[in-house]
């Protein structure tokens, strides 16, 4: 099923329309839907650590999101070897909204969250 890219994908602007695919809890993925040269590998930060954030109402009114929306978010995964010291980027989490079918990337401020990195590696939280 297609979601709609409302708000770029740092780097990726042109993708435009992306589907998902749970790999199991922790993981899953992201494909540009017009590019099959394009996916991205996510991660489901709730099941790593303890994660909150606000959404601007920007966003929640780009997404149409109220508070009976069902939403997901995901961090992005820059893939090592081994897997866990992949990398995982917790300042620009991607916001899904399943009831409109549309997703966005939003870029945290660092100073307002200083707990949040761009390159936390996997194997940092397996104890936790």
């Amino acid at each position: 099923m297609a979601y709609e890219v409302k708000s770029p994908i740092l780097g990726f602007e042109d993708t435009k329309e992306v589907e998902f695919q749970e790999i199991d809890l922790l993981f899953s993925s992201m494909k540009d839907t017009h590019n099959e040269q394009i996916s991205f590998t996510l991660v489901n930060p709730f099941l790593l650590r303890e994660y909150d954030f606000e959404i601007s109402d920007e966003i929640k009114e780009l997404l149409c999101i109220n508070d009976d929306s069902k939403i997901s978010v995901y961090n992005t995964l820059l893939i090592q070897k081994p897997l866990e010291k992949s990398l995982i980027n917790f300042l620009a989490p991607i916001i899904v909204n399943h009831d409109t079918k549309q997703v966005a990337q939003i870029i945290l401020d660092p100073k307002k969250y200083p707990d949040y990195g761009m390159t936390e590696t996997i194997e940092s939280y397996k104890e936790r």
